[in-house]
Order: C-alpha cells, then sequence, then structure tokens
C-alpha cells in the first residue's frame, strides 16, 4: 500500500515472464498473487517501493501456496511515520534481488493478480526494481462486491473487510500483513468463484448526478470526489453492479 524519499538501488531486474508465451486468462482463476506494497510517498515518478508482500493462493483449495516478504534497498523514507520501515533497515544485508526473481516465480503460477486499492500498488511495477507483471489485476477494494450481509461500507478498507470475515487484525502498514489478511477473507469465502468472475466483468466510469446538497448519497455510494475526474463524484462500475446498487440518483458514463 502507501509509503519515503527517492534511494533507488543501482539495480534492476530483468524480466523473464516476458519470455512466457501470453495465454488467455480464465474468468475464473486457479491461483491469485496477492500482492501489497510498501512506498516512500504517493509519486512514482518521485518516490520508491521499500518493501513488497506477495501470497501465491490456490482459488479451489482455499489455500495458500507461498508467500514472500522483502525490503528494497532506500536511502530515505519521508514515510516512515506511516509504515515504520528505517531506511537503515533497508539497507541491511539481505538477497533482495533473488526475492524479485522469486516474485516472478511466483507470478508465472498465478492467472491473476490481486491487491487492495490495486491502481496504487499496480503503479510501482516495471519502474526502479520491480519488473513488469504482464497479468491481469483485481481490485479488491474496487472490483468486488462484497455480500450485503457483512455489511460493509462500499470500497472497505483492508481492515474492515478482515474484521467482516472475522480475520484477526493485529497490524498494519506491513505489506505481508494486508497480504495475508485477504488471504484469510479468501478462505472463508464460500462463494470467491463468484466474487472473482463477477470482480472481473468489464467496467465503466459513471458520474453522479447530484447537487451541493445531496453530494453525501455519491460518497455513502462509493463514489470519489476529483478522482480521477477534477470537480466530479465518479465511480467504476460494472452493468451488473450498476443495476443492483439501485442508486437514489442518475448517473451518466465518462467518454474515455
Amino acid at each position: 500500500m502507501a509509503m519515503a524519499e527517492q534511494g533507488s538501488p543501482g539495480w534492476q531486474q530483468t524480466s523473464l515472464l516476458s519470455l512466457v508465451p501470453p495465454q488467455e486468462q480464465p474468468l475464473v482463476p486457479q491461483r491469485l498473487l496477492i500482492l501489497d506494497t510498501e512506498t516512500s510517498g504517493l509519486d512514482p515518478e518521485r518516490h520508491q517501493c521499500l518493501e513488497v508482500g506477495a501470497i501465491l493462493f490456490s482459488v479451489p483449495q482455499r489455500a495458500v501456496l507461498a508467500q514472500l516478504s522483502f525490503l528494497i534497498p532506500a536511502a530515505s523514507n519521508a514515510a516512515e511515520a506511516l509504515n515504520g520501515i528505517a531506511p537503515a533497515a533497508t539497507q541491511e544485508p539481505q538477497p533482495w534481488q533473488q526475492s524479485l526473481a522469486l516474485l516472478e516465480a511466483l507470478a508465472s503460477q498465478a492467472q491473476l493478480l490481486v491487491a487492495h486499492n490495486a491502481a496504487f500498488d499496480r503503479a510501482w511495477f516495471g519502474r526502479g526494481a520491480l519488473p513488469e507483471l504482464p497479468l491481469p489485476w483485481l481490485c479488491s477494494m474496487e472490483d468486488i462486491s462484497w455480500p450485503a450481509q457483512r455489511q460493509l461500507r462500499p470500497r472497505p478498507s483492508v481492515r474492515d473487510l478482515a474484521l467482516a470475515y472475522g480475520v484477526p487484525v493485529w497490524a498494519a502498514h506491513r505489506a505481508l500483513t494486508d497480504c495475508i489478511y485477504l488471504a484469510q477473507v479468501f478462505e472463508r469465502c464460500t462463494d470467491l468463484e463468484t466474487l472473482l468472475r463477477e470482480g472481473r466483468e468489464p467496467r465503466q466510469l459513471y458520474r453522479a448526478q447530484v447537487s451541493f446538497e445531496e453530494r453525501y448519497l455519491a460518497r455513502d455510494a462509493g463514489f470519489s470526489w476529483n478522482n480521477p475526474v477534477q470537480g466530479a463524484w465518479t465511480r467504476r462500475l460494472s452493468e451488473r453492479q450498476l443495476q443492483a446498487l439501485a442508486l437514489p440518483f442518475a448517473t451518466s458514463p465518462v467518454a474515455n
């Protein structure tokens, strides 16, 4: 997830995944690679990834197959107060280059990458030391419509999602911890295949047609203000999601 200042290691990972011939990915994958990052800031152009967490997860077995967590050397970390990663810790001797190779090996066994706030995590791959991962992404915050009986708000935090499924929450803002929360949620999902299939349906960006006085309706329905459209409440939805929400306001599609 998020967050220090540029201190990029002088080593570039060459991706082996580009040598693997592309294959059509099934709508319901057999294996997921659950990913999370901790970074030195919010801007991939100016900051760097400090930590990667990854779990290879079997959908039919509802089981963790392998997991990985490693730090990437950094000179500074402006987000240390948030993620607790001291730059000195990132510079301790450890085989982070080999960990990057293992990350690619895990990705080669998956059909889908999953992250909570995938738009943020995805932006760091293919930059600096991190390899490009040529697999489709699914966002567990944006793309999955969690069952109504879990009483989750739209776009739930990973903490709220974990608690809704009875997963103990013991820490935050470390990469592997958030991956573990998602894996344990998936272990408890009897309808995981349906959630994944529906989560991969095509999405359209919609604008909420609300007045200033009605803006709370858009907010409560999971629409975001000023992101990605300035001066508008918007949310990416599939056709099925839009119909199921029965929104108390009109919407209009935003041109791509």
